[in-house]
């Protein structure tokens, strides 16, 4: 399992909620998630909530529903399924030297 590294210089305040909105709709594609919903969960305004939800909508990572509800954007499936198709790759090339590292010398 993979540790969370630690910053090593200053972060952004407005970044982390922002990231925490993010992971706050996560399963919530279908229904989304309402303001008043995000801003218990996080104990955060729904002012905040709000400015946290327009700033990932500005930059495609979420959408607001029919219903009124925020939920996440295929953005984040597309993001997801590039990263999967690297590791993947990855783990091909480990196997191709593996083989060649085992392989008898000639």
């Amino acid at each position: 399992m993979n540790t969370p590294s630690k910053p090593t210089g200053r972060t952004s305040n407005s970044g982390g909620r922002v990231l925490r909105v993010m992971a706050a709709l996560q399963g919530r594609t279908l229904s989304g998630v309402s303001n008043g919903e995000l801003a218990k969960a996080l104990g955060e305004s729904t002012a905040t909530i709000n400015r946290c939800c327009n700033t990932l909508i500005a930059e495609g990572y979420a959408q607001k529903l029919d219903n009124g509800n925020f939920c996440l954007s295929i953005k984040l499936l597309q993001i997801a399924q590039a990263h999967s198709t690297e590791f993947a790759r990855m783990q091909d090339r480990m196997g191709e030297i593996n083989q060649r590292v085992l392989a008898p010398s000639r």
